[in-house]
Order: structure tokens, then C-alpha cells, then sequence
């Protein structure tokens, strides 16, 4: 679902130098989606309104906006835009019957007057029913954008173009996890190291370092503390989006259900895209099957040596080899 509505939204025509960076996240049991888009800054309004043609000098001499113009031609702009995205994933999700809300998030990054650097600020935030999005708007005919979201409950800025921001509905912040603040590589590990003798520290900087090189933004967390997450992931583009929750296990027994079920309920606490669950030795058909049902990806340790391999050019011994027959002894986990 995410990678459809993000390959819907970027093929949306726009304006060159329009930013394209967008998050998106499913969330199958509330049957909605959220989406996070950036605005362009407000140096999209060109300085220049129009041409005059002055017959007494003659010259041709540029016309500029006046401000009030500016600031409100900026508000429209960042109301239609809205109105835009949320109608374009209404229209696409409609025969599939999975998205009955779409949580909206508008976003700027721009210089901060008082510190002088880029800020992040949330300028629209909504989360529409289809049914009202649908039956009670006919947007080719409306001509007050800003009005239009205000009747659907929107919070929008009074001042868009002032960057006077508004709370969102729903955030990607990441500043709801306690991250680790260190800088540390974790050391080369020596050839076929066994994963078993690696602390469990060690283990989640490995994980880290994956993850990292393959091209996520992999962020450890304090002490495995943000409910059993020991590393929080993004990536910005129109297949990921949104987050996932790690967690890493090293152990030399079977994972269990409840293990995979803790990280579903993290990633409904937090508003996460996605879980995983990487190990060092391996799932029960339970955890399995639960796991795919909730937007949960289980790496065992064969796979886990394969991806080091592949990523991190180093041969590792994941330490637990899958029992044979498993499935026989385990039915009952």
C-alpha cells in the first residue's frame, strides 16, 4: 500500500524546484494512511508580478508582488497542495476498500529567523474521513482553499508564509525515542567471528552498521529501553517511508511469539510502518505467521550471515543452526 500511493504521488505532475520528499505510512487496523510532504519555501512566489511597457521613456520595467499578495498567494498554494494529495489518495485507494482516513501532514523546512538555521515546521495537518472528503466537497468548484480545509477540521497556520506552525495530527518525530548518542564504530570483527560471543551492545551497533550500509538511517536506542527496540529506521522515499522498529536478538534459542507480538505493539505505540525482528537463531511457524500478518520481517541467522556477507563483506558464524524438523516438534508454540 505504501509503495502504491507513493508511486501514485510521484508521478503528480509539479512545477520545477518543487520538493519531492514525501513519507508515507500504512496502518492496516485503523485502515488509514499517513502521509507527510514537504512545501515548497516561500521564495517559490517570484519576486516579479508582471512587465510594463512605460510608451514615455520607453522601457519595459518589472512589476513586483506586493507583500500581503505574497503571503496570501503562499497560503493558497500550500492549502491546494493539500487538497490535492489528499484527493489523489482517495481516488487511488478507492477500489481497493483498505483506506477510510488519510492523516495529512504539510511540512517546510526553512531558516529559523533566531538561530539561523533549517527548521522543520508543520504548517497543515488534517486527517479527513473519505466519507466526508467525498460527499461534501466538490473541488472543481471551490474557489477558498484555506476555508475548504478549515471545514474538514484542518489545523492550518494563520500565517504560512511567517512560518507560524500547528501541532500535527500524527508525527514521524524521532526525538520519541531515546537514541544513542555515541559515536562509536563497532570494531572490525575478525574473520568467521561467531555472532554468540559479541555483547549484546556489540550485536545492536552490528545491526546499526547493517542497516546503514544498506542505505537506511539506522538510529540505535538507550539500553534496548524504548519497549525492547533496539534500533529505530527510516529511509525517505516512496517505497519505505515512514519507520520501522528493530530488534535485535541474540540468543542461541528460538525466538518466541511473544518476542514478535512486543514489537507489534511498539510499532502501534510509536505510529511505525514496520517492524523487524533480526536473530541470531530462528522463528516458529507462529512467530512466522503472526509476524507477516503485521507488517513484521524476521531475519533469522542464516539469512542475517548472508546479508553481512553481502553488505558488510564479512563471514560471520550466526552461532545457531535451524533445528531440522522443527516444525514437527513446534506446532503447538
Amino acid at each position: 500500500m505504501e509503495w502504491f500511493v507513493g508511486q501514485a504521488l510521484a508521478a503528480a505532475p509539479y512545477p520545477d524546484g518543487f520538493p519531492q520528499t514525501r513519507k508515507i505510512a500504512y496502518r492496516p487496523q485503523e485502515h488509514d494512511i499517513v502521509i507527510e510532504i514537504d512545501f515548497p519555501r516561500r521564495s517559490v512566489i517570484p519576486e516579479v508580478r508582471e512587465y510594463k511597457f512605460y510608451k514615455t521613456v520607453p522601457e519595459i520595467r518589472p512589476v513586483k508582488w506586493k507583500e500581503p499578495e505574497a503571503r496570501k498567494l503562499y497560503a493558497q498554494l500550500v492549502a491546494w497542495m493539500t487538497l490535492r494529495v489528499v484527493h489523489e489518495v482517495f481516488t487511488v485507494t478507492k477500489a481497493l476498500d483498505l483506506v477510510d482516513v488519510v492523516v495529512f501532514n504539510g511540512t517546510v523546512t526553512d531558516v529559523d529567523p533566531a538561530t539561523g538555521k533549517d527548521t522543520l515546521y508543520h504548517l497543515i495537518s488534517l486527517e479527513p474521513e473519505r466519507s466526508l472528503f467525498e460527499g461534501s466537497l466538490e473541488l472543481d468548484r471551490v474557489t477558498d482553499p484555506i476555508r475548504c480545509l478549515r471545514g474538514l477540521d484542518a489545523r492550518v497556520s494563520p500565517n504560512p508564509y511567517d512560518l507560524e506552525a500547528v501541532q500535527p495530527v500524527v508525527t514521524f518525530d524521532l526525538s520519541r525515542f531515546r537514541l544513542a548518542n555515541d559515536s562509536t564504530e563497532l570494531a572490525d570483527l575478525d574473520s568467521r567471528t561467531n555472532l554468540l560471543q559479541l555483547t549484546p551492545t556489540e550485536f545492536e551497533k552490528l545491526i546499526e552498521k547493517l542497516l546503514k550500509a544498506m542505505k537506511f538511517d539506522a538510529y540505535r536506542t538507550v539500553d534496548s529501553k524504548d519497549d525492547g527496540i533496539d534500533v529505530v529506521v527510516t529511509r525517505n522515499d516512496v517505497i519505505f517511508g515512514g519507520v520501522c522498529l528493530v530488534q535485535a536478538k541474540r540468543t542461541k534459542n528460538r525466538v518466541e511469539l511473544s518476542t514478535v507480538q512486543a514489537v507489534a505493539g511498539a510499532m502501534a505505540d510509536h505510529n511505525a510502518a514496520t517492524g523487524m525482528v533480526v536473530t541470531t537463531s530462528w522463528f516458529g511457524p507462529s512467530s512466522i505467521a503472526f509476524a507477516k500478518r503485521n507488517r513484521i520481517t524476521p531475519v533469522k541467522g542464516a539469512e542475517l550471515k548472508h546479508m553481512i556477507k553481502r553488505y558488510l563483506g564479512i563471514d560471520v558464524i550466526p552461532g545457531v543452526a535451524e533445528p531440522r524438523g522443527r516444525r514437527a516438534s513446534e506446532g503447538r508454540e
